[in-house]
């Protein structure tokens, strides 16, 4: 374990902190109607006497305050014990991906939310797993760094733990996990020394199980009973693999894509201002979720939606800087790990937005009304700062090993 130097990355707690704000601000103008049609419903279920605006905006509310407390108190504690006790964390979450299968009900076809009394929101342990299954591979790689190019001690291992995961999530199915957990796994894989050659292994069979789902649901559009609960994947695959033009001319592009779009084009040149969206009047569905990109566009214009990239940019620079400036080979990993998939999911949530990457659940973090999401980004966000105390940003020169030459910025020349 490196020495404490001195206190947390405050620049990188604030660049966050920015960003949660602007998410309060945002929800409270995107999630107006939502929250009519949810009290709406809650009223014709005699649950409540009247229905309100503002349902969204109390529980986001109370997913900060919950989010900072957490991020509060796992910020007191040594990295070091995430280390330490990351197999049972690892082994923890693999649990609840069985029992999310087992015990609790589905929801839209899927079976990946587990409904605790005292939250007034689903946990969903895919979130958790992006944790667990850093710190796990950073405590692995680590104490097994002199064996990861090889192919029994270091690929077999590697490759077992992944298809575990991929397995049980597939099941569900939360496929759009999938999209986010293999290149990240890969990323750390490959990152920490393991033989590029092996990242061709990989790949094929990416492939041949992309090709494998596509085509157990793949069904004759001439026939829609033939349609499954599950072809709604193919669905989006073959819209997105269309002439966008057509798709939409014919009415046959994603729904929620279409009307994304529809909302960044009227306010990429004349912005709308805020709260006056006209697509969070449930043209675009759950826009306070996965879709919130093209409401900030739609409402603040580009220029926001530059600045909002620009700051994860940052978030992301402050994030490399922290793991290049430790001595610890644990801590370096876990921080270049967490700043990649924090910079990964926001990348791929706003190419979804933007129709460059076929439509998924995945938020954009932050930002997005999700309170598992919140949560489990605010753990992580916890374990970077407690690791930037141990940052000594004095070094002129960084140290690390040949592994470690393409963590930061994937970048051979970086060290």
């Amino acid at each position: 374990m490196s020495k404490q130097i001195g206190w947390v990355d405050y620049k990188l707690f604030f660049a966050i902190f920015f960003l949660v704000v602007f998410w309060m601000i945002m929800i409270s103008s995107v999630s107006v109607y939502p929250s009519f049609r949810v009290t709406n419903a809650m009223v014709k279920a005699w649950l409540i006497e009247s229905s309100y605006n503002y349902f969204y905006v109390i529980r986001n509310i109370f997913h900060v305050v919950l989010s900072m407390v957490v991020l509060g108190f796992v910020v007191k504690i040594p990295y070091t014990f995430f280390e330490k006790y990351s197999r049972q964390f690892l082994l923890f979450s693999i649990v609840l991906l069985i029992v999310v299968l087992i015990i609790w009900p589905s929801w839209n076809g899927a079976r990946g939310w587990i409904n605790l009394p005292f939250l007034p929101f689903a946990i969903q342990p895919t979130e958790f797993l992006k944790i667990s299954l850093i710190t796990y591979f950073a405590y692995f790689f680590k104490r097994y760094k002199w064996v990861l190019h090889t192919f029994s001690d270091g690929f077999i291992p590697f490759s077992v733990i992944l298809f575990l995961l991929v397995f049980l999530i597939g099941l569900q199915p939360d496929f759009w996990t999938i999209l986010l957990i293999v290149p990240l796994s890969m990323i750390m894989f490959f990152s920490a020394g393991a033989n590029v050659k092996y990242l061709f292994i990989l790949v094929v069979s990416g492939m041949l199980f992309a090709g494998l789902i596509y085509s157990l649901w793949k069904y004759d559009k001439s026939f829609p009973e033939s349609r499954n609960k599950l072809s709604y994947i193919t669905d989006r695959i073959d819209n997105f693999l269309s002439n966008s033009e057509e798709s939409i001319k014919n009415k046959t592009i994603n729904y929620q894509t279409e009307q994304a779009l529809i909302a960044i084009g009227s306010g990429w040149f004349w912005w709308l201002w805020f709260w006056k969206s006209i697509q969070k009047f449930w043209y675009l569905p759950e826009v306070q979720g996965d879709f919130i990109f093209s409401v900030i566009v739609e409402e603040l214009w580009f220029i926001w939606a530059f600045t909002l990239i620009l700051l994860y940019l940052y978030i992301a620079y402050r994030g490399f800087m922290i793991a290049s400036h430790v001595d610890d080979l644990f801590a370096k990993y876990v921080a270049t790990w967490i700043t990649t998939w924090i910079l990964l999911q926001s990348f791929i949530n706003i190419g979804i937005n933007l129709n460059i990457i076929p439509l998924t659940w995945i938020t954009l973090p932050f930002v997005s009304y999700w309170g598992s999401s919140l949560l489990s980004l605010s753990v992580g966000l916890a374990i970077l700062l407690n690791i930037s105390r141990y940052a000594d940003f004095t070094k002129k020169k960084l140290r690390g090993g040949k592994s470690l030459k393409i963590i930061s910025l994937f970048s051979k020349n970086l060290f």
